[in-house]
Formats: C-alpha cells, sequence, structure tokens
C-alpha cells in the first residue's frame, strides 16, 4: 500500500500478510508508518495506492462489514473524562456503541482486576492513572467481541507495572485466538507479544520474522568471557580464535 500526506510519503509500498490467531507486531520508530497502516487497515484513511483485505473483506470496498470485525486501541485512551469508572467489569459501556452492528458484551478480561477500578468507582477518569485508563479503553474496545484487534503503541508512557497488566491481557486474548497487529516503539515488547515481527521505517518493510530470527540477523551471536585474572587474555584471545569466535570478543578480567 501507498499513502501520501501533501509532499511527505507516509507508507512507500508496505506488503504483509497476517494469519488468524496470532500476534504481529509492527516495530519501528516515531513517524515509520505504523499508525498510518493501522488507520488505513481500520478504515478510517483510504490508501492512495494498493489494497488491503481484512479477513477476505476490502477495507476500502466494505468498510461496513470490515468494522464489524475489528476493534482500535489508538495511542491515547479514548476515555471521556468526565464519566467515573466501572464498580465491575459489567459495568464498562461501549464508548460509541452505534458503530457496532453485534450486541455489547461483558469485557471481563481488561477489567478482571476490578477492584482496582472498585476502588475509584466515585472518581472521573481524568483522575486516573495512565495504566488504568489504558485498560478502561482497552475494555471498551474488547465490548464487541472483535476478531481482530488493532494496539497502536499501547503501552507508550505506563509504568512498568501498568505495562505487564497491559501484556498480560494481549497474552490472554492471544491464547483465545483473537488476531492482533500491534504497534510498538519497544523491542522488548515485540518480543515478548509477537509471533511475528515486521520492522518498519520510512515506509516501507525493512526486516520481517520471529524475534529470535531478527535479533541473529543483527546481532548475531554473542559469547561473554570473564576471566579470573588479567594476564590469561592473550590464552583467552587465542582458544576464541582457534573456536572461529574472532578478534571481535569481548572478555572483561578480574582478579582475586
Amino acid at each position: 500500500m501507498v499513502k501520501r500526506f501533501g509532499s511527505t510519503t507516509a507508507l512507500a509500498g508496505v506488503d504483509l500478510e497476517v494469519p488468524e490467531g496470532m500476534v504481529f507486531g509492527l516495530l519501528g520508530p516515531n513517524g515509520a508508518g505504523k499508525t498510518t497502516l493501522i488507520r488505513i487497515l481500520a478504515t478510517l484513511l483510504e490508501p492512495d495506492a494498493g489494497r488491503a483485505e481484512l479477513l477476505g473483506h476490502d477495507v476500502v470496498a466494505e468498510p461496513s462489514s470490515v468494522r464489524e470485525l475489528l476493534a482500535l486501541t489508538g495511542q491515547f485512551a479514548a476515555v471521556d473524562e468526565l464519566l467515573t469508572g466501572p464498580r465491575e467489569p459489567r459495568d464498562v459501556r461501549a464508548p460509541v456503541p452505534a458503530l457496532s452492528a453485534r450486541r455489547p458484551a461483558v469485557a471481563r478480561r481488561s477489567c478482571s482486576s476490578a477492584s482496582s477500578f472498585a476502588d475509584a468507582a466515585d472518581r472521573t477518569a481524568k483522575t486516573y492513572s495512565g495504566g488504568m485508563r489504558r485498560r478502561l479503553d482497552l475494555a471498551s474496545s474488547l465490548l464487541t467481541q472483535p476478531r481482530v484487534l488493532f494496539l497502536d503503541e499501547p503501552t507508550t508512557g505506563l509504568d512498568p507495572r501498568s505495562r505487564n497488566e497491559i501484556w498480560e491481557i494481549v497474552r490472554d486474548l492471544r491464547r483465545e485466538g483473537t488476531t492482533i497487529l500491534l504497534t510498538t516503539q519497544y523491542l522488548e515488547e515485540a518480543d515478548q507479544l509477537a509471533d511475528e515481527i515486521a520492522v518498519i521505517d520510512h515506509g516501507r518493510v525493512i526486516a520481517e520474522g520471529t524475534g529470535n530470527e531478527l535479533k541473529d540477523r543483527v546481532g548475531g551471536q554473542i559469547l561473554e568471557v570473564e576471566l579470573t585474572d588479567v594476564r590469561q587474555r592473550d590464552e583467552a584471545e587465542a582458544a576464541l580464535v582457534r573456536v572461529g569466535c574472532g578478534l571481535r570478543s569481548r572478555m572483561s578480567g578480574r582478579t582475586g
């Protein structure tokens, strides 16, 4: 697909195929084209060239059918800041129910730690932490029981605890067969969650594979040697050369 905004080319020919039931990671820096791709697949933008399908439906020719199958959680939590939170999971409501052709269902998973919301149920959402707002936003996205979920940088700006909570939700959804397209700037996040990863930069996919495949391709194998005596350094280097490690090996020495 190709998408341009004036003289800026956001997507310069992205070609991807994501099997059902997996977490597919889009890894890349700000401005790489990740969000533009998500917005096209979610029918919020139309490509200037090329085409895209979601579960057999063309995203341009059949936008209504596509919207019934997906949910999108954007980079910023779409939570009404003036409303109070749910006291328990069944209190979660879809933010825009008219957009859904399906009857709303209970988003139990995203609010499984309902006590954290119950404790703050009398407070407006604008007083919630970033992690709580994120979980509430994700719960709203799951109300329609989507077959495909787009998560656009879901943990950006969150503390480690909140990030791990979002990760657990993603893993739960993956186990239940939800297809997830996850965009992220963090290699660790893509490595932890994604079955397959595509690295995107300047609107193009520059690498694709599993986390281990991509790491091997870039960095190769690393052998760290710690010496008990720095005087063994020359002998250790010679031994490493004999087994094919070359002279680029990094060794640390300590005495005692």
